[in-house]
């Protein structure tokens, strides 16, 4: 069996869907053995545990010396082995020190085309606020290799979506949501089974 590990700050609507798609076999041979979460009250953590996935929380509260927190997150993620670190709604800024370790296993999902529509702040409602003023007639939704800056890694996948005349932020991220819960788990089943 392949192993993931997924990072969330969130609801966890990414997270939900990519579990669904190891239970269902959308992603083969593949379970999820660990969550990482900033916010210990999020909807990703919730439903974690109550799917017995183990959890755990990843926040300058807990580990307020930087090293003690590098270190952490790095003896954890050693301990699962990862085929493939995947973050879903992931608001933090990976560690270089873990990115150095997993060059080319880590992937995010972005809600916007990259790298327009990309960056620090441009995250949740601010990328289809941004993407619905600048005019343009269609949205995105990216997925790519995370590196040391926001949303600046190599792209892997990015799938088209209309922005209609009438779109508000909120009907936008609707249907974005919806198109990430179809190609995530396709990208992922890719990239761990070729």
């Amino acid at each position: 069996m392949k192993s993931i590990v997924v990072f969330a700050s969130g609801g966890g609507s990414n997270f939900k869907s990519i579990f669904e798609s190891t239970k269902s076999q959308k992603i083969k041979d593949t379970n999820i053995n660990l969550l990482v979460s900033n916010n210990p009250d999020s909807g990703a953590v919730s439903y974690a545990k109550n799917q017995n996935i183990e959890t755990f929380i990843l926040n300058s509260h807990r580990y307020p010396d930087r090293d003690n927190y590098i270190c952490a997150i790095v003896k954890k993620i050693n301990q699962c082995k990862p085929d493939l670190i995947v973050l879903a709604g992931y608001m933090k800024l990976i560690p270089k020190e873990l990115i150095s370790l997993y060059e080319k296993k880590i992937i995010n999902i972005h809600p916007g085309k990259l790298p327009e529509f990309g960056g620090k702040g441009f995250y949740g409602m601010n990328v289809h606020r941004a993407v619905i003023e600048s005019g343009v007639g269609r949205s995105a939704v990216t997925i790519h290799y995370v590196n040391e800056e926001y949303d600046k890694g190599m792209i892997i996948n990015e799938e088209s979506v209309l922005v209609k005349n009438n779109d508000s932020p909120e009907s936008l991220a609707k249907r974005v949501l919806l198109k990430e819960h179809e190609v995530y788990s396709k990208v992922i089943n890719n990239l761990l089974n070729g």
